[in-house]
Formats: structure tokens, C-alpha cells, sequence
């Protein structure tokens, strides 16, 4: 194939790395609504969870600068190895360059924090040193303003990277609504994280198709009373 950009994402052919997702580098966040960061963040781990995605997260400077990586984020992972560096671009790094390698998939979605510097440098290094191709996830990323996030995102397009957003990525790698066995998962996560698309999933299920509400307990409604 003489463009392999052409292809779609796959779950046979891509691997997720997710960079700096870090209290201290969120609070400096200006291009995105930090809640709704963090909501794609980790809508786009779980949906990397369900298709079985190779996925790689690093983080820097942990406990001197920038915390730990998202709980929320670590939950959907247990036991995964966090990639410690102190280098901004995570290309310099051996431990992340030898993890994505042994991924032996050469199409990364990245989702980072910062969108100027960290996943700037390591786009532009993975793609001219490494020969990978780079989907940055831009809405579960974020720069320190939102100049700073677009024009590194327009850096990053004109050498060739290709932009994307979490719930693109979700579908891509389902599809077709046929695969049955992801299906309810991918419901789930869209329920979860898609805001108003979720909403309007749980409306058609319930009120709908008579399915049964979401919520863990029983809830009694009490009957309304007219007014007086």
C-alpha cells in the first residue's frame, strides 16, 4: 500500500501510548476543560482494555514534579508497568522506545499531556528515527494554552501526523456493530464517557427496548401528587 495512513485503525494493528497523563501536568492545562480531559482519557483506556491493545504509559519526573498518573486511568490497567523518564520526549527513553518495539505494531495512538512538548517531540522523533506512524488523540490531550495546543497540533499534521479524537478511535477499532463480542463493552464505555451520545443510549435502552436502569441499586419512585 503506497499510503498506510489510508488504513483504518484496527485492533490488529495499532498500539495505544499514553504519556505524562499526570496531576501536575493537567493543572497547567488551558486548551480543554480538565474533567472532560480526564473523561476521554479514560474512555479511550478502557476501550484500548476491550480490544486488547498493546498500550504503553510513561510518566515523568513522578515524585519530584508532576505526580502520579491518574488512578482512574491505572485502575483499568492493574499491574501495568509505569515507563519512568525524565527526558520531556519520550523517544529518548530505551525503556519506551524497546516497550513500543516489542508491541510490533507500528501504527501509536497517543494521548499526552503536553500537547506543545511532550507529544510534539516524541511524534516528530517516533516518525523520523522510528518510522511509525502517529494518530494523536487531540481531544485526550492537552497544551498550556489553546494556541499552544493548535499550533502543535498543526506542526504535528503538516509532518505527517494524523489527527483523531477518543470515540473515532472506540469505533474504528469496533467497526461493525455485528462483533458481538465487544459490543456490550463498547456500549458501556460509551454510556460511560460520550456524554450526550451515552445519554441517549441509556434513554433508547430503558424507555426504549424496556431495558433496566444502570444504577447498581433498586430505586423506589414514589408516585407524584398533583398540586393543590
Amino acid at each position: 500500500m503506497t499510503n498506510p495512513k489510508l488504513e483504518v485503525l484496527t485492533p490488529q494493528n495499532s498500539q495505544l501510548l499514553f504519556i505524562d497523563q499526570q496531576p501536575q501536568m493537567a493543572f497547567g492545562v488551558q486548551s480543554i476543560d480538565r474533567q472532560v480531559l480526564k473523561n476521554n482519557v479514560v474512555g479511550l483506556a478502557k476501550a484500548a482494555k476491550i480490544f486488547d491493545i498493546p498500550t504503553t504509559i510513561t510518566s515523568v519526573e513522578t515524585q519530584s514534579f508532576s505526580g502520579f498518573t491518574y488512578p482512574e486511568l491505572l485502575d483499568v490497567f492493574p499491574g501495568q508497568p509505569l515507563l519512568e523518564r525524565t527526558s520531556m520526549n519520550s523517544w529518548d527513553d530505551q525503556k519506551v522506545r524497546d516497550a513500543l518495539a516489542a508491541n510490533g505494531r507500528n501504527k501509536i495512538v497517543v494521548s499526552g499531556l503536553w500537547t506543545e512538548v511532550c507529544n510534539n517531540t516524541f511524534a516528530l522523533s517516533a516518525m523520523l528515527e522510528g518510522g511509525y506512524e502517529i494518530y494523536m488523540v487531540e481531544d485526550a490531550s492537552g497544551g498550556t494554552s489553546k494556541d499552544g495546543h493548535d499550533y502543535a497540533m498543526q506542526r504535528m499534521i503538516q509532518a505527517g501526523v494524523v489527527p483523531v479524537t477518543w470515540q473515532q478511535v472506540l469505533l474504528e477499532w469496533q467497526r461493525d456493530w455485528a462483533r458481538r463480542d465487544t459490543y456490550d463493552a463498547v456500549m458501556q464505555v460509551v454510556r460511560e464517557h460520550s456524554g450526550a451520545y451515552g445519554m441517549g443510549v441509556d434513554y433508547a435502552y430503558t424507555m426504549v427496548h424496556k431495558a433496566p436502569q444502570r444504577a447498581a441499586g433498586q430505586h423506589e419512585i414514589v408516585p407524584a401528587v398533583p398540586a393543590r
